[in-house]
């Protein structure tokens, strides 16, 4: 009785287990899922979240008060005087520096810059983060399809084959006619092989962005595509202009370099050290207080303010740049869209009608002897041919529309794409 008591926990026990374990593969894996797993996983978001806390710890340093510098002294003295014995030296001192108000402004405003550049690039950082993992899903969606379409496509192939075969077997057919079959049977099988290694490959690229443990076969849930419909090309630009993260980056480090600019100018003017102490020996006891002022007569921080200055420039300069990239990203982008668009609404108009229509017409002609086996395997080829580039362009214009609203740089929650 104890043994089977022992096993029945031991049962329990696995069970509990195996239904508590997180499995990521026990469904299909959704678009959210996907980017919700992405958010928790991924190493670059946790660089550049302690990026962002480093950059209000230097905010933290910048706030900061210099400390006070105290100095103790000891040492045996010898009296003047005769009818004061000798004795011992104390001294004891404290300095403090008293940092200009504009100095610790100019300071603060450069540290206070990054934090924005910081935010702004947490803020890139996701919505890279974002764009990657939509486009692989899409990606893995895309080449499911490929192997739907492909695995179709081969066993129509090789229905095709098997009539062939019956009628070469009772002498209707020529032999060449189930050789042609057989080739285009296993070209047919090449491809089925080659679109499962393609999705092998296209789930390892969702796997790695998303940084979670998942099932090697794993599915993903077939999503609704984007729809296809955008705003105007200057809309867009407008839209770039105003909330792409990189351009706040480089804003912000633009600021952050004027800061420091000003910081170096400001400290052209001395800054006051105050100090206080006192000396006693045998003979006398003293006490001083005392300022302490650095002269600039040979060094006035030319060096360090053309340095600043430079470094400013050069923000500037990037920013202007990185304008630049960015809509010239965009312009390609736009461009591949209308390409895109342009070639599926010709596919959804007509021509993969009418390819259907020509696979069927060569069907029947070839089932009543009027076309020979080429013309069918051919019709079939421009319909297979059809239906893959019609999957390719609607993909293709799934990444042209992801790419836009990365550069768009919705906000969160706006519920726009991305």
């Amino acid at each position: 009785m104890q043994l089977h008591s022992l096993l029945i926990r031991l049962w329990w026990s696995i069970f509990l287990l195996i239904a508590i374990t997180p499995s990521y593969a026990a469904t299909s894996l959704t678009l959210n899922d996907a980017l919700r797993l992405a958010a928790i996983h991924s190493p670059t978001l946790a660089d550049v979240a302690a990026q962002e806390r480093g950059a209000h710890a230097a905010l933290t340093t910048a706030r900061a008060y210099p400390n006070p510098d105290l100095q103790v002294g000891a040492g045996s003295s010898l009296s003047k005087h005769l009818s004061v014995p000798n004795g011992h030296t104390r001294v004891a001192g404290l300095s403090q520096l008293v940092e200009l108000p504009s100095v610790r402004a100019a300071r603060r405003q450069g540290a206070e810059a990054g934090i924005t550049a910081s935010a702004a690039v947490v803020s890139d950082a996701q919505l890279n983060l974002r764009t990657s993992v939509t486009q692989a899903f899409f990606d893995v969606l895309r080449r499911q399809e490929e192997v739907k379409l492909a695995t179709i496509n081969h066993e129509l192939l090789m229905q095709i084959r098997d009539r062939v075969k019956l009628k070469v077997k009772v002498g209707e057919s020529p032999r060449f006619e189930l050789v042609k079959a057989e080739v285009e049977a296993l070209a047919a099988k090449s491809a089925v092989n080659s679109a499962e290694l393609r999705i092998t490959q296209a789930r390892d690229r969702l796997r790695a962005l998303i940084g979670a443990p998942l099932a090697g076969n794993f599915e993903v849930a077939q999503e609704p595509l984007l729809p296809p419909d955008l705003p105007a090309l200057e809309e867009l630009r407008k839209d770039l202009l105003e909330r792409q993260p990189l351009l706040k980056v480089a804003d912000a480090q633009m600021r952050r370099a004027q800061a420091r600019v000003q910081l170096e100018r400001n400290l052209r003017f001395p800054q006051p050290t105050i100090s206080v102490g006192s000396n006693q020996d045998p003979d006398w006891k003293q006490w001083q207080v005392g300022v302490s002022l650095p002269l600039p007569l040979w060094n006035r921080r030319q060096g360090p303010i053309g340095e600043a200055v430079a470094g400013l420039d050069r923000a500037e300069a990037e920013k202007r740049q990185t304008s630049i990239n960015l809509l010239g990203v965009l312009d390609q982008a736009y461009g591949r869209y209308q390409i895109a668009k342009n070639q599926v609404k010709i596919f959804e108009t007509g021509l993969m009608h009418d390819a259907e229509n020509a696979m069927k017409v060569a069907e029947a002609a070839y089932r009543y002897g009027e076309r020979g086996i080429l013309d069918f395997l051919d019709a079939q080829r421009v319909l297979r041919t059809t239906r893959l580039d019609y999957l390719n362009a609607r993909y293709e214009l799934q990444a042209a529309l992801i790419e836009i609203a990365r550069l768009r740089a919705p906000p969160p929650n706006a519920g726009e794409i991305l």
